[in-house]
């Protein structure tokens, strides 16, 4: 019974501790719900829409506010203008990659998108030059892509207008557009390597979309093999599952909407024709097509509330003091789903980004690829790849869905790190 006793009193000590610990930290913090011990704020989210909680959350407490996701504080950044004067005005001081235990796991610190300081900038920079090095932003990259949406288009003709889930074969596109670049060589479509490389590639999707995801021997180097190797990963992860989401998203997206499908395809017979594959170049006589794109990426909201940043030294915003080495988690919903500057935001609408007179209107707020010093550095890839796949696809193919349009959910499956679209079929109909 005394055991009994010492333990209920050991254990109330522990909660009392960690409901002072919590407490005595938050007069410098932004406000926020009180956390529970050990817990925290986390019984308070809902994890199957966590954007939406943050959201119910800066209406009680503002743009800026605390949550603790159990023992330690988190800074959440909402609305436009925080996560502006954040990332871009005070960029260096938020540069830092918040922690990502999953990912922390297998990264160890090590590649780009989850490393931090010195290892970070020096990845970062070694990437950009090599990238660079091999056409990123030249005529050969376009080139790449070209190449292998003519490869998209031929295996798309294989499966003569059958029905068919498009997830593996938009995801073997864009991955072998990093390969062009990494190993120069693209593979076919069901190469054993490449099969199991985007294998492994949904499964860490998955993994992360879940709502619950919390020389050698001198390692003064930075270029050790498995910095690398763990950098090439991060390569394949962020340049192919994105895209190939956005694509498989967006073609769900113009199945629901097939007056918008219709238009983009006028656009390309009036720009480009039937006779010649489409180029970069034409984008720019193409801004219904070049809306419609914006508009996909701003609807599904991929990345809802980014990767986790972290701030690098002690920093004072908005009358509040950050300690150093904090988490902040910035919500892109609350950018990309603006009221204010895309009205109706929950609606699919390429008006979002047209002026009176039909041409492409800029904004803002268009942070898909995030903003500031950790923005995606694949993001003109991304759209270049997003640009000449789409229009290919719809250059040679009519899309046919097997329900009616207004049948058809686009609700995505997850809403944790990434939205994911549900599983559907199409058909890829020749023309």
């Amino acid at each position: 019974m005394d055991l009994v006793v010492i333990l209920v009193i050991s254990f109330s000590c522990l909660l009392l501790l960690s409901l002072w610990k919590q407490s005595s930290g938050r007069g410098k913090l932004p406000p926020g719900p009180i956390p529970l011990p050990i817990l925290g704020n986390v019984l308070q989210i809902d994890t199957k829409n966590i954007s939406k909680s943050l959201t119910n959350f800066s209406k009680v407490y503002g743009p800026v506010f605390t949550l603790y996701l159990g023992m330690k504080p988190t800074v959440v950044l909402h609305g436009y203008e925080a996560v502006k004067e954040a990332l871009v005005d005070h960029g260096e001081k938020f540069a830092g990659r918040g922690s990502l235990p999953v990912a922390d796991k297998v990264n160890k610190g090590s590649g780009i998108v989850f490393s931090n300081g010195k290892t970070w900038k020096e990845m970062r920079r070694f990437s950009l030059m090599t990238l660079r090095n091999l056409g990123m932003g030249k005529r050969t990259i376009e080139d790449r892509i070209q190449e292998e949406a003519r490869c998209l288009v031929e295996e798309l003709r294989k499966l003569n207008g059958s029905p068919c889930d498009p997830t593996f074969i938009l995801g073997c596109a864009p991955a072998n557009v990093i390969s062009s670049i990494v190993f120069q060589n693209r593979f076919d479509y069901k190469d054993k390597d490449f099969l199991s490389l985007m294998e492994r590639l949904d499964e860490n999707v998955r993994i992360l979309s879940s709502p619950w995801i919390q020389e050698k021997d001198n390692q003064e180097l930075e270029f050790t093999y498995e910095n690398l190797a763990i950098t090439a990963v991060n390569l394949f992860g962020a340049g192919t599952e994105t895209t190939s989401t956005t694509l498989r998203y967006g073609l769900l997206l113009l199945l629901k909407h097939p007056h918008v499908t219709a238009k983009i395809k006028e656009e390309i017979e009036h720009v480009i024709g039937s006779h010649r594959s489409p180029s970069m170049q034409d984008r720019s006589y193409m801004p219904y097509t070049d809306a419609v794109l914006h508009e996909i990426q701003r609807y599904i909201n991929l990345i809802p509330t980014n990767l986790p940043h972290s701030v690098t030294c002690d920093v004072k915003f908005r009358n509040y003091l950050i300690p150093k080495g904090t988490t902040v988690l910035t919500s892109l919903t609350s950018v990309l789903h603006d009221s204010k500057e895309f009205p109706n935001p929950e609606k699919f609408d390429p008006g979002h980004f047209l002026d009176e007179s039909g041409n492409f209107k800029r904004s803002d707020y268009f942070m898909p690829f995030s903003a500031g010093k950790r923005m995606c550095m694949g993001e003109g890839l991304a759209r270049m790849e997003l640009f000449l796949f789409l229009t290919s696809i719809l250059q040679n193919f009519k899309l046919k869905s097997l329900v009616d349009p207004k049948d058809l959910d686009i609700t995505p499956v997850a809403n944790g790190f990434a939205s994911v679209p549900p599983l559907y079929q199409i058909c890829f109909v020749p023309v």
